[in-house]
């Protein structure tokens, strides 16, 4: 005689209200914004390496480029300010999540050393090189993201009103600076490279470090994302009318700004020579270091996004979830997928390859020179990011799973 077996219930479904004492359910949101913007991303990276254009010009060059080229290039400015800002709330909601303020710092110091070693090895050698050469060492986005953390670390014990005050100033103050020189600060003036003008830094006669993105107001820019953790930690219909009133006034601040062209950006705005130019000036801000109406350009329109897609429901297999849940094994793959695509694609075009085991095209430094026909147009271009994206889904797909079911310590690095 056969025993029925009974079905075990389905668990309850574990909200905030019901949760254990700190559990905090994760926000999908916010990991449809992430896998967004490293979808962007992966897009300028493509352009880097495969539109014709991209070692001869720079796409945001008006005299030069076109309008679709033009926005090509401008949606991904999104992406690091928004990578920057929700590095910062993810720390804060760490806190949330039961660990003391001690537990977070000494996360954030490790995770930060670990991003600025990935860097300097497997980003720049495995990703943009494609060869262990150090005569060049560019300090990019991972290594401020790191520095940044390590950063945070120490800000993360101050009082969060002075927090708050304190890198709202450095964001919306820094651009005062835009005049001082690193000549200014004689043999320190490598710090100030570090910091705030992006400039190469002498080590040796053969080796040079080019910090692309110096740390004010990247810090900053990350310690106010710590501080936006309490509009995430808001009860949903609160929170969601708090995220579109803040993204609106930081766009309406940004075009106020821009239009008086006073303050807020070295580069000011234009009238070109059709209508479609000018409005391309007025969105063509300073991103290197990024200036006051950069960051309000692109975290005003993020933060209106995130406040749009709190309603929203994904399934955990959606793209943009899977992507958004493994942000950096997800870099760490597409800059070799990339570049190696880009090898690949070179040697059956041209039957050599040693221009490309370089720097990409964009930085047009590479020691083999580029065939004066290399390259593709743009649509070319979207179909292989689109291809790109595909071949990067189940590898990151296995590994948001693994994730998932893994909760050890070592996995919360990548």
């Amino acid at each position: 005689m056969e025993m029925a077996r009974k079905a075990k219930p389905i668990p309850p479904l574990v909200t905030k209200e019901n949760s254990p004492t700190g559990f905090r359910p994760r926000i999908q949101s916010l990991d449809i914004l992430r896998g967004f913007v490293m979808i962007v991303m992966a897009l300028d990276h493509t352009r880097d390496y495969f539109h014709a254009g991209a070692q001869h010009f720079d796409p945001t060059d008006l005299s030069q480029t076109t309008t679709i080229l033009f926005l090509t290039r401008w949606i991904t400015h999104l992406c690091a300010p928004t990578f920057m800002f929700l590095a910062g709330t993810a720390a804060y909601l760490q806190g949330r999540r039961g660990r003391t303020n001690v537990d977070v710092a000494h996360f954030l110091i490790k995770r930060g050393i670990w991003l600025v070693l990935l860097q300097v090895t497997w980003v720049l050698c495995l990703g943009w090189k494609m060869n262990f050469s150090y005569d060049v060492i560019p300090l990019e986005v991972i290594w401020a993201l790191g520095a940044s953390m390590i950063v945070l670390s120490g800000l993360i014990f101050l009082p969060w009103r002075l927090m708050f005050l304190s890198s709202l100033a450095v964001v919306a103050l820094h651009n005062a600076l835009d005049g001082i020189g690193p000549a200014r600060f004689g043999s320190l003036g490598w710090l100030w490279k570090v910091l705030h003008v992006p400039d190469a830094i002498q080590l040796s006669n053969h080796v040079v470090i080019q910090s692309y993105y110096p740390l004010i107001p990247w810090a900053a820019v990350m310690a106010l994302g710590y501080c936006f953790g309490r509009v995430i930690d808001m009860a949903p219909d609160r929170r969601r009318r708090t995220l579109v009133r803040l993204g609106l006034a930081m766009i309406t601040g940004f075009v106020f700004l821009r239009l008086v062209n006073w303050y807020g950006d070295m580069q000011p705005w234009s009238t070109q020579t059709s209508p479609s130019l000018t409005i391309l000036s007025f969105l063509n801000c300073t991103k290197y270091p990024p200036s006051l109406l950069f960051l309000l350009m692109t975290l005003g329109p993020a933060i209106l996004i995130l406040g749009c897609l709190d309603r929203i429901q994904l399934s955990t297999s959606n793209p943009l979830i899977v992507f958004g849940r493994v942000p950096l094994f997800y870099y760490l793959l597409h800059l070799p997928l990339i570049h190696g695509l880009a090898i690949l694609l070179g040697w059956a075009r041209f039957g050599r390859l040693d221009f490309l085991l370089d720097t990409p095209p964009s930085l047009g430094e590479s020691s083999g020179g580029f065939p004066p026909d290399y390259g593709y147009n743009l649509a070319i271009v979207y179909v292989l990011w689109l291809a790109i994206i595909i071949a990067l889904y189940p590898a990151c797909h296995w590994f948001a799973v693994l994730k998932q079911r893994n909760r050890s310590a070592t996995l919360s690095y990548l």
